[in-house]
C-alpha cells in the first residue's frame, strides 16, 4: 500500500475524525458525525483511497512500490 497522506493532512484528519466521532457519540450532531471514523482511519494508516483514485499525494515520502 502506497502512502499518500502527508503529516499535516494526517494530523487534521485524526483531529477532525476524533471530534466528529465524539460529537456523534454525544448526539450533538446527526448520523453523519460517524463519518469521522473514515477520517480517523485514513489518518492512522496514511492512505486515502479517494486520493489514489484522483492521483493526489500529500506525502513527501517517495514510495517505489
Amino acid at each position: 500500500m502506497k502512502l499518500n497522506v502527508g503529516s499535516i493532512d494526517r494530523a487534521l484528519r485524526i483531529i477532525i475524525g476524533i471530534v466528529l466521532i465524539a460529537l456523534a457519540a454525544t448526539n450533538t450532531v446527526g448520523w453523519w458525525g460517524w463519518l469521522g471514523i473514515i477520517l480517523l482511519l485514513t489518518g492512522l494508516f496514511r492512505f486515502c483511497p479517494l486520493y489514489r483514485m484522483l492521483g493526489i499525494c500529500t506525502c513527501p515520502i517517495s514510495n517505489k512500490n
